[in-house]
C-alpha cells in the first residue's frame, strides 16, 4: 500500500493518541487525526511546530521518515529508525562484507538505468537521445569512463532548454541550456526539494530492508550519512525531473517554493513507475529495489530491480 506524505507548513502541535497522529493548530481547538500506519514521510516546514517524543517514537517504530526544514524552507535533516528489519544485524554484516567487484558491478547497473531513464524523458519531449542510449550500453563495471557525467552534461543542457537543434555531429545542443547547480537559478530550487523527498523515501526503504543507508556502493564521502541512499536513488531522479518539467510546461511561478508548488513536488512518492514488469507507485518500487539489493549482497541474484517509465507516461 502506498504510504502518505504529510506536509506541515504552519504552526502546529503534533502528538499521538490511539495509534494516530493528532494535529492541533494554535488558532483553533479542532483536532485532526491521521493513522500512523498509513504514513511514510512527514515534512516539518515551520519553526513553530511542536512534536511530542511519544509521536516520534511511534513514527520510528513504523519506519516513517521525518524531514526537518530550515528557515528558508529547504529540507536540512532526516530522522530515521535505528532498527527497521528483524534481520538487520545479519544484513549489516553482509553489507559490510560486500566485495569491491560486486559494488562496481552494481554501480554499473545503477548508472545504466539512470541514463536510460534520462534518455526516455528526453524522448518524451522529442529531444534527440541516441547518444544517451549508446552511452548507457557502454558503461563498464564501476563506470571508469565516467559516462554518468558525460550523460549528465548533455541531459541538463537539453531537458529544460526551450528547444534543441542538431549541430551536424553525433551530439546536440540546446538553444537555452540549463545549468544544474545546487544553489543555482530556478528550477534548481524545485529539483533540490524533489530530490530531498526522494532521498528520504530511499533511505526509508533501505532501513526497511535492513540495510545501513550510510555504507554506499559508490558514494564514499565521510561526512555523508546517506551514501547508499544517494547511490540507489540515482535511477529514480528522472522521475523527479519529469515532475519539474511538467511544472515548467504549465508555466507555474518558479522563484518561490510556495505551498502550491510544494504540493506538486510532494506527489513524487505516488508517481506510477514500472518495475520488474509491474506498475507500482514510486515509494513501493523503492522497497522492491532495496529488497533486490539485499538479494544481490547475499548473492541470490545478480541484478538490482530498477524502475522504468511506464510506456503511456
Amino acid at each position: 500500500m502506498i504510504k502518505r506524505t504529510l506536509y506541515f507548513g504552519n504552526p502546529a502541535y503534533l502528538k499521538t493518541r490511539d495509534e494516530q497522529i493528532v494535529i492541533a493548530y494554535p488558532d483553533t481547538k479542532e483536532e485532526k487525526t491521521v493513522p500512523i500506519e498509513d504514513t511514510g514521510v512527514v515534512i516539518l516546514d515551520h519553526q513553530q511546530i511542536t512534536i511530542s517524543q511519544g509521536l516520534l517514537a511511534k513514527l520510528m517504530a513504523n519506519n516513517v521518515a521525518v524531514i526537518g526544514c530550515d528557515t528558508s524552507h529547504h529540507p536540512t535533516g532526516l530522522f530515521l529508525p535505528l532498527s527497521g528489519n528483524i534481520l538487520q544485524s545479519a544484513r549489516f554484516k553482509t553489507q559490510i562484507d560486500v566485495s569491491e567487484p560486486l559494488k562496481k558491478q552494481l554501480w554499473q547497473q545503477t548508472i545504466q538505468s539512470k541514463i536510460e531513464n534520462q534518455a526516455f524523458l528526453l524522448d518524451k519531449y522529442n529531444i534527440p537521445s541516441k547518444n544517451m542510449k549508446l552511452w548507457a550500453k557502454e558503461v563498464r563495471s564501476g563506470d571508469p569512463d565516467n559516462y554518468e557525467a558525460r550523460a549528465a552534461a548533455y541531459y541538463w543542457k537539453n531537458i529544460f532548454g526551450s528547444s534543441s537543434v542538431f549541430n551536424g555531429r553525433d551530439d546536440y545542443e540546446a538553444i537555452s541550456p540549463f545549468t544544474r547547480e545546487r544553489y543555482g537559478e530556478p528550477p534548481n530550487n524545485m529539483l533540490n526539494y524533489a530530490y530531498a523527498i526522494l532521498r528520504a523515501c530511499t533511505a526509508r526503504a533501505l532501513v526497511g530492508s535492513g540495510l545501513l543507508p550510510t555504507l554506499g556502493i559508490h558514494h564514499r564521502n565521510q561526512y555523508n550519512a546517506y551514501c547508499l541512499a544517494d547511490d540507489i536513488m540515482e535511477p529514480y531522479r528522472p522521475f523527479a525531473d519529469a515532475i519539474v518539467r511538467g511544472i515548467l510546461d504549465n508555466e507555474t511561478p518558479l522563484f518561490t517554493l510556495d505551498t502550491a508548488l510544494k504540493k506538486q513536488l510532494l506527489a513524487l512518492p505516488a508517481v506510477d513507475v514500472e518495475i520488474e514488469g509491474h506498475r507500482s507507485p514510486l515509494m513501493v518500487a523503492l522497497s522492491t529495489t532495496t529488497a533486490s539489493l539485499v538479494a544481490c549482497f547475499e548473492k541470490k541474484r545478480r541484478d538490482i530491480a530498477y524502475p522504468v517509465f511506464a510506456l503511456e507516461y
